[in-house]
């Protein structure tokens, strides 16, 4: 089947084009308000942009009804405070990041799923003490992207990491990043879910050692 995005004519019982793009990766943003109060929420709209320096970017669409839309307070606290937190999410906390996606007002999201705070070093935002990575982040900018729908706005916020956080029982002997002791959850379509549970190696042909080394690996690593 196929179908024109701009008359959306797929025929289907759910529009299926976020579920074309997946596992997304979650970003379990923490912000706190210019007054002071704190709030988590998950979103499945991010990414890394680059590495040196090293960037990432998350979207953010209004929250509320079509007739009633509204900005999330997420996106306000990073615009007015100037940083935020993304946490990894592991599947041993599935059900917490899910009780934090819950539309409430007034509620501090890390009491409301039993979550325990951390300090920064580098920016105001506490972070997620059970969560086994997280990113302390400088916010850049906002790309806003208009829609002809009030659901439909973009806001496209880009931050500079200015520190990382790895707990240490997620790194091998080696020193890599154990994501089958993290099993990260990835966001699909609808209300699906994925986790990591398989990793495999594949290296790009023609490579130098020097090149492998600078992406992590080595020729010795192929499977």
């Amino acid at each position: 089947m196929h179908y024109n995005t701009t008359l959306n004519n797929h025929g289907l019982k759910s529009d299926p084009f976020k579920a074309c793009v997946g596992p997304r990766p979650i970003a379990w943003i923490s912000t706190v308000s210019k007054d002071g109060r704190d709030n988590l929420a998950p979103f499945s709209q991010f990414n890394n942009l680059s590495f040196d320096p090293p960037m990432v970017m998350v979207s953010f669409q209004h929250g509320g009804s079509e007739e009633n839309s509204h900005r999330k307070d997420t996106l306000n606290n990073i615009e007015e405070v100037g940083s935020f937190v993304y946490n990894i999410v592991p599947y041993a906390l599935r059900e917490q990041m899910n009780i934090t996606g819950a539309p409430v007002e007034g509620v501090d999201e890390f009491e409301l799923a039993g979550l325990t705070k951390a300090d920064s070093i580098q920016v105001p935002v506490k972070r997620v003490a059970e969560s086994p990575i997280q990113f302390e982040c400088e916010y850049v900018q906002t790309i806003h992207f208009p829609s002809k729908s009030n659901r439909g706005i973009i806001d496209m916020v880009i931050a500079r990491v200015v520190e990382v956080h790895i707990a240490d029982e997620v790194l091998t002997p080696d020193g890599r990043i154990d994501f089958l002791k993290i099993k990260p959850l990835g966001r699909m379509g609808y209300f699906d879910y994925t986790y990591v549970n398989e990793v495999f190696t594949m290296t790009v042909p023609g490579l130098s050692e020097k090149q492998m080394a600078s992406m992590g690996g080595d020729r010795s690593e192929r499977k």
